[in-house]
């Protein structure tokens, strides 16, 4: 006897176990999410398979939990082979009930946690309610002050009222002449407001902030890695936009290149930030805040011919999306990655494989076509100044009419 599920998915045996009862919407979440019509019937078949392992098992809903698909699995191997997917899937339906409150988010992490790790994740939360940080500044912030932590307590309790300015100064001497400049001047700057918020606490007396060194560091000492014009109008030429995937690259390229965006402004874009009658799209910027941009015609047009003939269907309100199933939005490092394939596919010869260096690129260009500082620094969300000056140094043509010529006339 055949068993359909969804219309489409054909099981020789009945639905059963404790998860029988949610298989047929897992599977309808998952033609939702654009799995073509095998993948659809592989994620469901196996799915059903192990809500029928968990009932010969006798294990009841309340107690399935991440490590029964693993167990499943071993069990499985036995009899049949274990296929590419078959984790992710059960995975994706596990994460699918805990969507749904079937079965509980399970909480024994945390009962592993150190106290150092306990203490970092407060001042994790603590930079994302009060100081509205940047995802990946927390997330840097967060890896320093851990480390720092692990340094000085290891495993055991981490009391900060034991701490002193020499564990501080320390710490900042061992591991700042490992890391690159930028990075050096995170890990101080991370310190730094760890301590006052430790302080803030009452976890902390003295002014420990004022013990961490400071990285030696000279103002706009280098200068920005900027992509031609000319290379980037033969970039947006090669790219193939006759696919659904070369029209979503080239809608993102020409944000990167048209408006400057970061590629983290690029990736959190949804469906709703483009005002298509007033010309203008809403970005959310560093700490939060919201840039309202006009929206060039050539960019629109792009990011049209993608939404009518290349995003898949889906739930998802992110405006580019996966090609690939499961498809849900892009994360910022796919924006790099986006970036990197079109530069190395087409034989560009740019500066760099990122996606800054597009946003370096139009500062520069604008520069140099008359844009004063503060209409550049306005574009780009600078909320500081001083941030656009580093692209005056990149004006060489300007900066050779300030040369003084060379005594005795040209070497």
């Amino acid at each position: 006897m055949r068993y359909i599920v969804n219309d489409d998915v054909v099981l020789s045996q009945p639905l059963e176990g404790p998860l029988a009862a949610y298989v047929e919407r897992f599977a309808r979440w998952s033609g939702e999410q654009g799995y073509c019509a095998y993948s659809l019937k592989r994620r469901t078949r196996i799915a059903a398979d192990f809500s029928r392992w968990l009932g010969q098992k006798a294990v009841p809903l309340r107690q399935v939990t991440s490590s029964a698909p693993r167990q499943y699995l071993r069990a499985r191997a036995w009899r049949a082979p274990i296929r590419r997917g078959d984790a992710a899937a059960l995975r994706h339906f596990l994460g699918f009930l805990r969507g749904k409150g079937v079965i509980a988010i399970e909480q024994a992490g945390r009962c592993r946690m150190t106290p150092a790790e306990r203490c970092a994740n407060a001042f994790e939360q603590y930079l994302r309610d009060q100081r509205a940080l940047a995802q990946a500044t927390v997330a840097y912030y967060r890896a320093f002050v851990r480390d720092f932590l692990k340094d000085r307590f290891g495993n055991g309790p981490a009391p900060l009222s034991r701490l002193h300015a020499r564990d501080v100064a320390h710490f900042v001497q061992r591991r700042a002449p490992r890391l690159g400049l930028k990075r050096a001047k995170m890990l101080t700057t991370a310190l730094r407001s760890f301590l006052q918020f430790a302080r803030y606490r009452g976890d902390v007396q003295l002014d420990l902030a004022a013990a961490v060194p400071t990285v030696a560091n000279w103002s706009m000492s280098a200068i920005p890695r900027a992509i031609a014009p000319d290379q980037v109008r033969r970039l947006l030429a090669r790219i193939n936009r006759g696919s659904a995937v070369g029209r979503r690259d080239y809608a993102i390229l020409l944000l990167l290149a048209r408006l400057g965006l970061r590629a983290c402004e690029v990736a959190c874009l949804d469906l709703e930030d483009i005002d298509w009658k007033a010309g203008i799209v809403t970005v959310l910027g560093k700490g939060g805040r919201q840039l309202e941009l006009p929206l060039p015609a050539d960019v629109g047009a792009a990011i049209a011919g993608y939404l009518q003939q290349g995003r898949p269907d889906g739930t998802c309100r992110r405006l580019f999306l996966r090609a690939r199933a499961p498809n849900w939005g892009f994360r910022p490092s796919a924006i790099g990655c986006v970036v990197r394939r079109a530069i190395l596919r087409h034989g560009i010869d740019a500066p760099t494989y990122g996606a800054h260096q597009f946003r370096h690129g139009l500062a520069t260009d604008m520069l140099r076509h008359g844009a004063s500082l503060a209409e550049i620094g306005e574009l780009l969300g600078h909320r500081h100044p001083d941030t656009t000056k580093i692209y005056t140094k990149v004006d060489l043509p300007a900066l050779r009419t300030l040369a003084v010529p060379w005594p005795g006339g040209a070497q």
